[in-house]
């Protein structure tokens, strides 16, 4: 049998799908997330591929940071859901209601995807200011945890809204009147976020110091300082993680400055 009987025989059969639209529809979209799938492999390798690359010039070392926080991967997966959401309207015998519930759900996937590339990315960027001078007595661990809370609170608004064929304002509406729960859910992160902008602004504490708090356990050199909590290790090496925001409303003393600087 040659090529040309092959080709003969394929459209025979893809005619007589035409009289089975739900067979001929399901078969379309089948081959269409195979090729998508497909398309996303390749996009992935050719993407990393060049980061390696380029991470290897001296000059393009902060490629490296993005590379090891997924920055790129995040962004590649981003490829399949954007060819099946442009490929669906040549899917034959595809009713309008499959079509615009697929596209929201493949829309969906994009924004996640986006949500997860942009977080990586300030992960990324944490990790560059991490070896600079400033970092030694500047932590924005903090704000960085506070950007990705918020990022993903109203990315999963967005994709909730896509879901549903809806405005995002519509749900926003509805958390406002949800709003003395949210305060509720949300306090020891509020309260934490107020800590760290004082803590911070009024250069009270700094990763490297040397802090007493009794009331805690607490007295050794702090060695990381997050939205939610400050890390102390003692001086047998065992840690105690603090609420950021017990540092504002108890008294502690840093070692910092002079013998008995305290707050």
């Amino acid at each position: 049998m040659d090529i040309k009987q092959l080709w003969l025989n394929a459209q025979d059969l893809w005619g007589t799908l035409d009289q089975h639209p739900l067979l001929h529809s399901s078969l379309a979209l089948a081959v269409l997330l195979v090729i998508a799938l497909i398309l996303g492999r390749v996009a992935r390798y050719l993407i990393l591929h060049a980061s390696r690359m380029l991470g290897r010039q001296p000059a393009l070392h902060w490629i490296n940071d993005f590379r090891h926080n997924k920055v790129f991967q995040r962004l590649a997966q981003i490829t399949p859901s954007l060819v099946i959401q442009f490929g669906l309207h040549l899917v034959p015998d595809l009713s309008k209601t499959a079509m615009v519930f697929l596209g929201n759900v493949a829309l969906a996937f994009t924004i996640l995807f986006l949500l997860l590339a942009i977080a990586a990315l300030l992960n990324a960027l944490l990790d560059i200011y991490a070896r600079t001078e400033h970092a030694r007595t500047r932590s924005i661990k903090g704000y960085v945890q506070l950007t990705k809370m918020v990022l993903y609170v109203f990315g999963a608004i967005i994709i909730v809204a896509t879901l549903i064929d809806r405005s995002p304002l519509l749900l926003l509406s509805g958390l406002g009147a949800m709003s003395a729960v949210i305060l509720l859910v949300y306090k020891d992160t509020l309260l934490s976020f107020v800590a760290s902008v004082q803590l911070t602004s009024n250069d009270m504490l700094r990763v490297g110091d040397w802090i007493e708090m009794p009331q805690v356990g607490a007295d050794g050199d702090v060695v990381d300082i997050t939205l939610h909590t400050v890390k102390v290790q003692r001086f047998d090496k065992t840690i105690v993680s603090i609420p950021t925001w017990r540092l504002m409303s108890e008294s502690f003393k840093n070692h910092w400055l002079e013998p008995h600087n305290s707050y």
